[in-house]
């Protein structure tokens, strides 16, 4: 008989959404090496590829600091304390995934290696799959009308 997953303790056993993040680094920089997908942007792309990271790494650290200040678990494999609705998450339920999607994203263009671009799309869709609709079902569990009225208006990623 499976075991049920009780929502409202926490939403997950194990912090994905990093691990994944780590694993597309670590694939982008393996592949890269070993099986190289030749591209070479010119210098304006590459420029714009470092100014997406930082725009990545300015959403993960503009949520971590939204949700400090709430002073809610940052941690994706433990219980929320708080609904956190301002800040970057009035553009995206999931800011730090974006962030971190973002960031993967460019190091394709910054660094010529079209295997982070790969490695942003999978790492985005197992978060969605492995993390996202569990934490959705945590706070759906713990905070009821108040996350649903959000989720409503608030997209999941950014579109």
């Amino acid at each position: 008989m499976p075991v049920r997953h009780d929502f409202t303790e926490r939403p997950n056993t194990i912090p994905w959404p990093p691990l994944l993040l780590l694993a597309g680094i670590a694939a982008g920089v393996a592949l890269g090496a070993w099986l190289p997908i030749p591209v070479s942007p010119p210098a304006a792309v590459q420029i714009a590829g470092y100014f997406l990271i930082a725009i990545g790494i300015a959403f993960d650290f503009s949520a971590i600091w939204t949700m400090w200040r709430a002073r809610t678990n940052i941690l994706p494999h433990k219980a929320a304390g708080e609904l956190v609705t301002s800040g970057p998450f009035r553009l995206s339920r999931n800011p730090i995934y974006v962030g971190n999607t973002i960031t993967l994203f460019a190091m394709a263009f910054t660094f010529s290696n079209l295997w982070y671009a790969i490695a942003a799309l999978v790492m985005a869709l197992l978060v969605d799959r492995l993390a996202i609709r569990r934490e959705e079902a945590h706070l759906a569990a713990r905070f009821g009308k108040t996350w649903n009225a959000y989720a409503s208006r608030t997209p999941r990623w950014l579109l």
